[in-house]
């Protein structure tokens, strides 16, 4: 017998738009839309080094939960490292969002429009709040993580 999406506890944790460039094609509202329709319990908005879909997320949120389709938004952001990794940070609370919220606004002023620029060492105080999910991007990087 198939299961069908709907009878699983399913949370996407990693999930960009197209407010990620040349990373993601949809709009917030429709991944929110999409994961609402397919069961998801939850989904994490995590554009690159941005929370500018959130809003749109949680509007959609708001409306798939009027129609009784309701589902968890998790605002979040993805951050590439310089040994081509990528950082995946939740934060858990209202603290942990302004931790990332200050992170991000860090990355973008360090520089030029369009993109960012983090040290390692941003990413090792300050986001106490944060639950953070690292994405291996080679072979190399998994045999590492051991």
């Amino acid at each position: 017998m198939t299961r069908a999406v709907h009878d699983i506890d399913y949370a996407e944790l990693a999930c960009a738009s197209n407010f990620t460039f040349l990373g993601g094609a949809s709009h917030p509202q429709e991944l929110v839309a999409r994961a609402a329709s397919l069961g998801y319990r939850a989904i994490a908005l995590t554009d690159e080094c941005s929370l500018a879909g959130i809003v749109r997320a949680h509007e959609e949120a708001q409306r798939c939960a009027q129609a009784g389709q309701a589902i968890q938004l998790l605002p979040g952001s993805l951050f590439r490292l310089a040994n081509g990794s990528r950082l995946v940070l939740l934060p858990c609370d209202h603290q942990g969002y302004s931790q990332l919220c200050t992170l991000v606004t860090r990355g973008r002023r360090n520089a030029p429009k369009g993109s960012y620029a983090l040290a390692d060492r941003d990413y090792e105080h300050g986001l106490e709040h944060c639950l953070a999910l690292w994405l291996p991007e080679t072979e190399d990087d998994l045999c590492t993580a051991h």
